[in-house]
C-alpha cells in the first residue's frame, strides 16, 4: 500500500509555491505531479497544514443499528435461514444480502449451522 510522502518534502513544496513559483514549476523542480502541489496548497490554505490525513480506517458495520433486532429475532426463531432474515429486513426498509446478515452472526459468535437432528438418514 502506498504511503504519504514526507511533511518535510511537502512544506518544501508549499513553500516555493507561495514564494511565487508557479504550481507547475514546482512539481517539475521537486519531481512530484502537478495535482499533488495544488491539493497540498489547498489543504494548507483549509487547515493550516500540509500533514496527511490518517489513511484507511474502520468502515461502519451497515447492520450496527439493527444487531438488537436480529438477536431477538434469532431468539424468537432459532431456526430461521440467513436469507428470510436478509428477506425480512427488506420489509424493515433495510436492504441487504444474506452475507451481510451472515457476517454480523459470525462477528457475534453465531453459528448458523444445520442442527444433527436435520441431517440426512443414514442409508442401511
Amino acid at each position: 500500500m502506498a504511503r504519504p510522502l514526507d511533511i518535510d518534502l511537502r512544506e518544501r513544496v508549499v513553500a516555493a509555491v507561495l514564494s511565487g513559483q508557479s504550481c507547475r514549476t514546482v512539481a517539475e523542480s521537486f519531481s512530484v505531479s502537478v495535482a499533488s502541489v495544488v491539493k497540498w496548497s489547498q489543504r494548507l490554505r483549509a487547515t493550516g497544514s500540509v500533514a496527511p490525513d490518517k489513511m484507511g480506517g474502520h468502515r461502519p458495520y451497515v447492520l450496527a443499528a439493527e444487531r438488537d433486532w436480529l438477536l431477538g429475532r434469532l431468539r424468537d426463531e432459532p431456526d430461521i435461514t440467513v436469507r428470510a432474515l436478509a428477506a425480512e429486513l427488506a420489509e424493515r426498509g433495510i436492504f441487504v444480502s444474506h452475507v451481510s446478515v451472515w457476517n454480523l452472526l459470525k462477528r457475534e459468535n453465531l453459528t448458523h449451522k444445520k442442527k444433527r437432528a436435520r441431517q440426512r438418514a443414514v442409508s442401511s
